[in-house]
């Protein structure tokens, strides 16, 4: 007798359903069609605006690059930056503004200028020859301390960048002139160990032989005066040795006698 547990009265229990996957995508479709029509909308509409943006945005670049291509003066580059001044163009009309306000010696006006771009661009390739264009634009106004600052924050946030070298140079110039010998030393001695195949090594080198061209020999001791009742021997200058004197002349006055022979008197 055959249990209740027997594989056959189990088979004929539960029996397998077989599904159609057409019809389960028809179910889902019916039970998900307005859901998935907006997500397909939604997503046609961000093609064609992101499309829509990259011509709108190639076709800026291309007008912003012909306008700075024909500018030739401060104002053209003036104009270039207020209509296109997110550009790539405009980031070049910033740099070539400032660099023709540098030139009229309008170094604030430049460094405004500089200050903008890295606001507007501060990813860009160019932004640490702008921060060394800033701190040569200070130093020529005689701002020192702030150019010397201006430099190390270059070389020690951007070390590896080709303007890292030339910013230690730079400072090793401006504490030459404040006469901090010993810094300047230091700074020429790492720029020769971190960047020994650069130019900017062999231009630290010469700057050392300078320096050492430069240093002041060791004054003499004064000699103090002589105390009272010292030997005079100590002080007294060696003596010269006198020459003789060569002899007179033999017509000199000196050879004649004071008193002249009496006459020969006559004989009678």
């Amino acid at each position: 007798m055959r249990g209740i547990n027997s594989p056959a009265i189990i088979a004929c229990q539960s029996p397998k359903i077989r599904t159609d996957p057409a019809l389960e995508a028809q179910v889902f479709w019916f039970k998900y069609r307005r859901e998935i029509a907006i997500l397909l909308i939604l997503g046609i509409v961000a093609i064609f605006a992101i499309a829509g943006y990259r011509l709108y945005r190639d076709r800026r670049e291309a007008t912003a690059a012909t306008l700075f291509v024909a500018a030739k003066t401060p104002a053209a580059y003036e104009d270039v930056i207020n209509r296109y001044g997110d550009t790539a163009a405009g980031a070049s009309a910033y740099l070539l503004l400032a660099d023709g306000q540098r030139n009229q010696a309008k170094y604030s006006e430049a460094n405004a200028t500089l200050v903008k771009f890295l606001e507007k661009f501060p990813q860009h390739e160019l932004a640490s020859t702008a921060r060394m264009a800033m701190a040569a634009n200070l130093e020529a106004m005689g701002k020192q301390d702030e150019a010397l600052a201006t430099y190390q924050q270059i070389a020690s946030a951007n070390a590896e960048s080709f303007n890292a070298p030339m910013a230690l140079i730079e400072q090793v110039h401006i504490l030459q002139e404040k006469n901090r010998i010993d810094d300047a030393r230091r700074i020429c001695e790492t720029i020769m160990t971190q960047y020994r195949d650069g130019y900017a090594a062999m231009e630290a080198r010469q700057l050392l032989r300078t320096f050492l061209k430069s240093a002041k020999p060791q004054t003499p001791s004064v000699v103090a005066p002589p105390k009272l009742g010292s030997s005079a021997t100590a002080t007294v200058p060696p003596m010269m040795k006198v020459l003789p004197t060569a002899p007179p002349a033999p017509n000199s006055p000196s050879l004649t006698p004071t008193n002249p022979p009496p006459a020969p008197t006559a004989k009678p």
